[in-house]
């Protein structure tokens, strides 16, 4: 009982993660923030919801599948974000600064 309820806590944590994730792609004002917002967040939201599936698949098979998808994800998620990142300021992309940013002068 106590295991349920440990591993469906952490799915619904993880849920609520990849839904604010959601919400900061919606809400952020350029391209780097929005996609700061969903590396950082989806990725804790994806570690989230896999604990949990562990947790409800005991020891087996599936838990082993399940962090092979995890190592994956952790892998691949920054190299994504950092090739789109890389990509976007090559093709002329600026980020946004803030308005008493000096350095916007130079």
């Amino acid at each position: 009982m106590l295991l349920d309820i440990a591993s469906w806590a952490l799915i619904l944590l993880g849920g609520a993660f990849c839904i604010t994730g959601a919400i900061g792609l919606l809400r952020m004002p350029d391209f780097f923030t929005r996609m700061h917002a969903a590396s950082i967040i989806d990725t804790l939201g994806a570690a989230f919801i896999l604990m949990g599936l562990i947790l409800q698949a005991g020891f087996s098979l599936v838990t082993v599948k399940l962090i092979a998808i995890g190592i994956l994800l952790f892998l691949t998620s920054p190299v994504a974000t950092h090739a789109l990142a890389r990509a976007a300021l090559a093709r002329g992309v600026q980020p946004m600064l803030a308005k008493g940013d000096v350095s916007s002068n130079s």
